[in-house]
Parts: C-alpha cells; structure tokens; sequence
C-alpha cells in the first residue's frame, strides 16, 4: 500500500471522500466545510464498499467501483485537513490498530480523466472481518444504500 505522498513531501493531493465526509452527510460540514476548493463527482475503480457501523468501509476488489467524491482542498488548510481527517479515520501511519489506511489511488472524475487522491480504505485486519462477515454495499454508493 502507498502511503506516503506520492509526489513527494507536502505535495497536496485531493481526497476521495465515498461515505460521512460527503457534501449532505454530518461529517461534511463538520470537517470540510470552509476548507475546500471544489468538490466534484468521481468514482474509485478497483474497489467495493461494505457497511460499518454508521459509516462505510472500502475494500480493494477488482471489479468493483466506489462511488463518491473528489475533494480539492485549499492550499492552506491542506496540512491541517491531512492531520484532522487521519484523526477522524483513525489512521496512524505504521498503526496495527488502524481501522483505516489512507493510500493514493487513481480516481476517475465523470469527465473520464483520472486523478491521483487519498483513500481511507479498510485496514488489513478489518478487511478480513468484512469478507467473511460484511455486508456489501450494491452498487458502491453508501448514499443509496
């Protein structure tokens, strides 16, 4: 898995945002409200969602498709959104515990070009709770579900 920044130290890359942190969910206003530049339409190829407890998990799946958003943050805030939003998935970089791994994946926009962003996918050991015991989400998109 990446995770590390793939361009190099402090290059900011979007996010793709697929569950609680999209625009209308409760997580959206709380943590990017204010701090975005845009937010457009995308999918992640390669994946699919199960349900958590109150929020989505995304697993890597060939095959499947993740439906959510791509989330350009200010310039500014960018440093500080990396840092609330690990919190928020709690995700530390090495953590065995992590119940999320934010990784840099390509993700297509509905124009059909891709962009490079950060993903909290499902950490290995939650990963194997949901194959055997999950409930995938049809059709990738945690809004519809």
């Amino acid at each position: 898995m990446i995770t590390e920044e793939p361009r190099g130290p402090g290059t900011p890359l979007p996010f793709f945002v697929y569950g609680t942190l999209r625009p209308g969910e409760a997580n959206h206003d709380l943590f990017l409200r204010g701090r975005t530049a845009s937010e457009e339409p995308a999918r992640l190829p390669g994946a699919v969602l199960y349900d958590g407890p109150g929020y989505p998990y995304a697993v890597d799946e060939p095959g499947g498709e993740v439906r959510g958003e791509l989330v350009t943050c200010q310039p500014e805030a960018y440093e500080e959104l990396v840092a609330v939003l690990d919190r928020l998935e709690e995700y530390t970089p090495g953590d065995l515990r992590n119940l999320y791994e934010r990784v840099a994946r390509d993700v297509v926009r509905t124009d059909g070009t891709t962009s490079r962003g950060w993903v909290y996918l499902a950490a290995p050991r939650v990963v194997a709770r949901l194959r055997d015991q999950g409930r995938p989400i049809e059709g990738g998109d945690w809004g519809r579900r």
